[in-house]
């Protein structure tokens, strides 16, 4: 869902209606905290004496507990926008935070968790998904001492990573809902269009093997070049690019923006993705599963029949295809909550409880 905070900003300032944002306002009291693991063993056998990790909460810690995931290069506070946090957490919404404990964390390498800018550029460890996920684990179990979540959610990376929640800790949740997101190999476009990005950035002269003195310029039109192709939908961005005029006019505001960030830490968020691959598991998974993509998503089109083939491999699972129109935004449609959260709390009421 994410490519970078400003790159998201201007995106939805395009395309999103800020009619709930006063609602969900009276509701919403983010606490910020930091926790540090040591020694922590990435899958490579790397240590880091001390992995920083940083996350946001929202309600009361006696509450039942949901974890969001965000995507790639957010943070768990890129939750708390408008058209997410604004449609979820606010008084009488699906997640209403005086009902649920939300946990929203930094993902290895990015937000305000341990990071390659920090100070170690290209000698920070390789991570993977693996490694944020069995993080993620330990931050809420350890830490935050929350022994069974009543759901796990997440989007686009954060997605991904709910696959990997709901087989690897199957007896942990109730709830998975897996958005924007495949329980299949990172293949096909969306791995070759984040191969140019970050190799994009790796043979920029500039960046000078990750120890560069300023940011290299291939990475932001590196980045807004994977954006273009692989978010916006296509009836989107015809309804707001109907013109070559308007097209340019668009790329111009996009490329002129400040690009928040670093090309290091980006370039580590995408190549992460390599090696993700759920599809083996599938039967191990316990939670009732709510599968969430939408039909003009450019990174995970439904004509490859994953979600298809995975649902009779689940013991309880259901999958909601958001049709694609003017209005959705293809890979980017899922971070609009208005497009599915009255499924989501269907599912909070009627879901069975697991054996804790």
């Amino acid at each position: 869902m994410k490519i970078v905070q400003s790159l998201r900003h201007s995106l939805l300032a395009l395309t999103l209606s800020l009619c709930s944002a006063g609602h969900a306002q009276e509701a919403l009291s983010p606490l910020s905290g930091q926790w540090i693991i040591k020694d922590f063993k990435f899958h490579t056998g790397e240590v880091m004496p001390e992995l920083k990790l940083h996350y946001t909460t929202l309600g009361d810690p006696k509450n039942e507990a949901v974890l969001v995931l965000h995507g790639t290069t957010g943070s768990g506070s890129g939750m708390l926008s408008p058209a997410f946090g604004g449609e979820l957490f606010g008084t009488g919404q699906p997640l209403d935070a005086k009902r649920y404990f939300v946990i929203l964390p930094d993902a290895i390498g990015t937000g305000k968790s341990s990071k390659p800018s920090d100070g170690l550029r290209a000698k920070f460890p390789a991570y993977n998904y693996a490694d944020m996920v069995a993080a993620q684990h330990r931050l809420v179990t350890e830490h935050l001492g929350v022994r069974h979540l009543r759901m796990v959610l997440g989007n686009s990376m954060g997605g991904m990573q709910t696959w990997m929640w709901a087989i690897q800790y199957p007896s942990m949740m109730d709830i998975a809902v897996p958005m924007a997101s495949l329980p299949s190999p990172m293949s096909g476009r969306n791995w070759m269009l984040r191969r140019m990005l970050t190799e994009s950035i790796r043979n920029d002269p500039l960046w000078m093997g990750g120890n560069y003195t300023q940011q290299p310029p291939s990475w932001q039109f590196a980045s807004i070049f994977y954006a273009t192709a692989t978010i916006g939908g296509n009836q989107g961005l015809q309804k707001i690019a109907p013109t070559s005029d308007k097209g340019d006019a668009l790329l111009k505001q996009r490329l002129s923006a400040p690009f928040a960030g670093d090309a290091n830490d980006h370039l580590y968020q995408w190549e992460s993705s390599k090696d993700y691959d759920p599809s083996a598991g599938l039967e191990r998974i316990q939670a009732s599963v709510l599968v969430i993509n939408s039909a003009d998503d450019e990174r995970n089109p439904p004509e490859l029949g994953v979600i298809e083939k995975a649902l009779p491999r689940i013991k309880t699972a259901k999958v909601l295809i958001i049709p694609g129109s003017p209005d959705t935004f293809g890979h980017g449609t899922t971070g609009n909550a208005k497009f599915w959260k009255k499924e989501v709390a269907d599912l909070l009421q009627t879901a069975p409880k697991l054996a804790r």
